[in-house]
């Protein structure tokens, strides 16, 4: 299911998988950052969901202020939610946000309870969270009705789709 609540991300929510994926697409304005993260943290809150697959490559450079507030207010408050994996899915060519991720979840890793993993690729990290589970094709055809297939990364070459991933 396509959720439109949160006008600067992309959001899809797999109730069978308790999944919510997510991609920042207010390009480079970051004056909502924080009040969409918030509106999306209500929303897996409200949805119980289990699994996130946040994709941040299409994400600016997050200011200094932007990650105090990260760690100070924002994932505090995603401890409290219902989560068991996080997939983050970060281009190793993006180094600022990478260094900034990194940084984030180490302070916040005696608190997390929940497995992180990193991909550079949205299907390779979608696959794995939910297991090579058989929804996977159909919710890859509903991600790319509404939003347009993933681009490759830049200057890498993206994971091929496996003949029962296409629709």
């Amino acid at each position: 299911m396509i959720i439109n609540e949160v006008g600067e991300l992309l959001m899809q929510y797999s109730e069978p998988l308790g999944l919510l994926r997510t991609n920042w697409a207010a390009g480079r304005d970051m004056s909502q950052f924080r009040g969409a993260l918030t509106r999306a943290q209500a929303v897996a809150q409200r949805l119980g969901v289990r699994r996130c697959l946040i994709e941040l490559d299409a994400l600016p450079d997050i200011s200094a202020y932007d990650q105090a507030w990260l760690a100070t207010q924002w994932i505090p408050n995603s401890l409290h939610l219902s989560l068991q994996q996080v997939v983050i899915v970060l281009s190793p060519r993006r180094i600022y946000n990478n260094q900034a991720v990194e940084g984030l979840l180490l302070v916040a890793r005696p608190f997390i309870k929940f497995d992180v993993q990193f991909f550079s690729q949205p299907m390779a990290g979608l696959r794995w969270l939910t297991d090579y589970s058989p929804l996977v094709p159909e919710l890859l055809h509903e991600w790319d009705t509404a939003f347009g297939p993933t681009p490759p990364p830049p200057g890498g070459v993206q994971e091929p789709r496996a003949y029962y991933d296409c629709p």
